[in-house]
């Protein structure tokens, strides 16, 4: 088994959630980047959590 990245450490793993919560592309990637932003890429993460965020609203909503 892999070692978990220092960046996602804690009670559970963003992929055990993700998995364990039956979560898609664009909802696990919000997962994975906003639980590892505090660990990484600070802002950047955020933004990529929101791109993805927008994305769920664009392709599950129909929204832009």
């Amino acid at each position: 088994m892999m070692k978990t990245p220092v960046h996602y450490e804690g009670a559970i793993t963003p992929v055990e959630y993700i998995v364990a919560n039956n979560l898609n592309f664009f909802e696990g990637n919000v997962v994975k980047y906003v639980t590892r932003h505090k660990r990484k890429n600070g802002a950047e993460d955020i933004r990529k959590a929101m791109h993805y965020l927008q994305m769920i609203l664009k392709y599950g909503y129909n929204e832009e």
